[in-house]
């Protein structure tokens, strides 16, 4: 229900091997089997092929997209609930919206879910600094929207398009939300929503990295009473306009995304903020970090580990991941979990984070090791490019592959890996190598996996780029950074990821 107000892969899925035959009968219909997923029913039906962005105006080096930008009034929302989505036009314009579940279907990428023909757009005040230079905006809602029963957990776009006025061109960009919802899961997909807004420089640069006093220090406060510029980031490693209003989704996450949905996978979704809480985890099988993972508010490492110890598997296929301490508060609305800033790194008294302390603090807080979360660590520098290097080639993980020791998947580590791994009972070494600091300065990776308590296990892929061996959405650009780029669809690591995520599912917490 929408209420406007005025503003002032090459592999089968793992359900195909069984049934390929019904699944190449149905590839096309929206009739389900009794043997469907709900990931796979909804995969049934017919998506869309214009859901991309086609015109955008970016303005301030990517920062903002003037002609037309907006937000939602929460990170995440269950069927049942409403939404209310803030947008501003500049001139003003009416305008249509979009609403896009992003997925598979049959490779489309996305379904259209429904659309608003008209809304009544006007332009929207920019904000005056508050204190630690935020940027609250506190705009009138354009439109309510109610979330629909049917519509299922996933990452869903709100594509926004200017109504021209004459003869002049329509302008383009998005908003982001996820719908979450509680059923147990085989999987359950995290976004890095919390990185995507530490590196969001709207209007001009107003990030965490981008205060007077520093860019690693405590001075900056941020909201997602905001709009996303062009990737959100101050310094753009995919300089793509379809990244408008979404965060860093669309370049890091959703190629993974993209690929667990044409592989039959039962998987939910889920931002930060529905972490800091173990409850959503623990009716899943695994939990996957994907893509840049850095800020972490301390109850959702708390909550993870939780996770873990209960005997649900952990899959970091990730870099730079729970760097740094993001203590989330309410907005000025009330709404929770909407401001946070850069309170202090995580690594207890490891040099890593004593260094921190020394070269950028005081800091308010200092976060647990997250070694011993994660099995691998941030480490100094934490950027660079490289080969992922296989160096246990008989480890179940590369079942399949046909791997040797020394084998390398080019360019998959990047911009931001892990290292230093922890001492862990247990704990192996998979891969490890150089990553190339600005191209030539030498810097050294590992990944790791180490056995949990309960049947269950932690993998530590330990790079920023793995979801990009794994899928090629429509529109996707693959990442330049340190000289270094990763190639694409790898089949090595799509097994790789089968293999975990198969022993994942089949190994319940206390299950022999």
């Amino acid at each position: 229900m929408l209420t406007q107000r005025s503003a002032s892969g090459k592999r089968f899925g793992r359900t195909g091997w069984l049934i390929a035959g019904l699944l190449l009968f149905t590839a096309f219909t929206t009739v389900a089997t009794a043997a469907d997923n709900p990931v796979q029913a909804e995969n049934r039906h017919t998506g869309s092929t214009d859901w991309q962005l086609t015109r955008v105006k970016v303005v301030a080096g990517g920062c903002r997209s003037v002609p037309i930008e907006g937000y939602c009034s929460r990170q995440s929302v269950a069927a049942g609930e409403t939404l209310d989505i803030m947008v501003s036009t500049n001139p003003p314009r009416d305008f249509r919206i979009e609403f896009f579940r992003t997925g598979y279907y049959a490779g489309r990428g996305a379904r259209l879910m429904k659309t608003v023909d008209r809304v009544k757009g006007v332009t929207q005040p920019e904000p005056t600094p508050g204190d630690k230079d935020l940027h609250e905006c506190r705009w009138e809602p354009s439109l309510s929207l109610t979330i629909p029963p049917d519509w299922l957990s996933g990452v869903y776009l709100g594509r926004l398009t200017t109504i021209p006025d004459g003869h002049e061109p329509y302008w383009q960009s998005y908003v982001i939300f996820i719908v979450r919802d509680d059923r147990p899961a085989e999987v359950l997909f995290q976004c890095s929503d919390n990185t995507w807004q530490a590196y969001n420089v709207w209007p001009s640069h107003y990030s965490v990295y981008t205060h007077p006093k520093g860019n690693q220090g405590p001075w900056a406060d941020v909201s997602f009473d905001r709009p996303y510029g062009r990737e959100a980031q101050y310094t753009s490693v995919v300089n793509d306009p379809l990244t408008v209003g979404a965060g860093e989704f669309l370049p890091y996450e959703f190629p993974m995304s993209y690929w667990l949905e044409k592989e039959g996978y039962d998987v939910a979704y889920c931002y930060n903020s529905d972490m800091i809480t173990p409850d959503r985890g623990l009716k899943c099988k695994a939990f996957v970090s994907i893509g840049h993972d850095e800020y972490w508010d301390i109850r959702q490492h708390d909550s993870v580990a939780k996770m873990r110890d209960e005997g649900v598997n952990l899959l970091f296929l990730s870099g730079n991941s729970v760097c740094w301490v993001t203590p989330l508060r309410s907005g000025s609305s009330g709404a929770p979990n909407r401001i946070f800033f850069r309170g202090g790194p995580y690594g207890g008294d490891n040099d890593y984070a004593v260094g921190r302390e020394k070269n950028h603090g005081p800091f308010p807080h200092r976060g647990p090791d997250e070694g011993l979360l994660m099995g691998a660590r941030n480490v100094e520098p934490v950027n660079g490019g490289g080969d992922w290097t296989i160096t246990k080639a008989d480890h179940w993980i590369f079942s399949g592959t046909g791997a040797k020791n020394g084998d390398f998947i080019p360019g998959l580590i990047g911009w931001e890996y892990h290292g230093d791994p922890a001492d862990i009972p247990g704990l192996e070494v998979v891969a490890d190598g150089t990553a190339w600091q600005g191209g030539v300065n030498p810097q050294h990776w590992t990944a790791t996996i180490y056995p949990g308590p309960k049947n269950n296990f932690v993998f530590n892929a330990a790079t920023i780029w793995w979801a990009q061996a794994l899928g090629d959405p429509p529109g996707h650009t693959l990442p330049w950074s340190h000289h270094s780029r990763p190639h694409g669809p790898d089949e090595r690591v799509q097994i790789i990821t089968h293999n975990l995520l198969r022993r994942a599912i089949a190994s319940s917490a206390g299950s022999p």
